[in-house]
């Protein structure tokens, strides 16, 4: 799996990451990101068509909100927290402080 260039922390949208995060699948990610460190697709997906979550992990990519890693065959993604931080300083605490309903 060949992954697109990530966004540099200043080239980083902010529509874009509100975007991204504006689909519940795609925050629940970021949410379990932020709690577990780093996880694979697999532990992630749940039981969603494979497809489907590539197209989210690709959003969540080109936002700048995680990195993906190749494992072996196990795609490892993480959270850019650092990076997101320094470019909006306090929205990633923003967006998981809040519970879901």
């Amino acid at each position: 799996m060949r992954h697109a260039r990530l966004p540099a922390p200043e080239e980083i949208v902010l529509e874009d990451v509100f975007h991204a995060l504006s689909d519940p699948f795609r925050l629940q990610v970021v949410r379990r990101l932020a709690m577990e460190g780093e996880a694979s697709c697999q532990a992630l997906e749940g039981d969603r068509p494979k497809s489907s979550v590539s197209h989210h992990f690709r959003v969540l990519r080109a936002a700048g909100l995680i990195r993906t890693r190749n494992e072996g065959a196990t795609h490892m993604n993480a959270l850019r927290r650092d990076e997101i931080e320094e470019r909006f300083p306090g929205l990633l605490s923003c967006v998981l402080s809040k519970r879901p309903e």
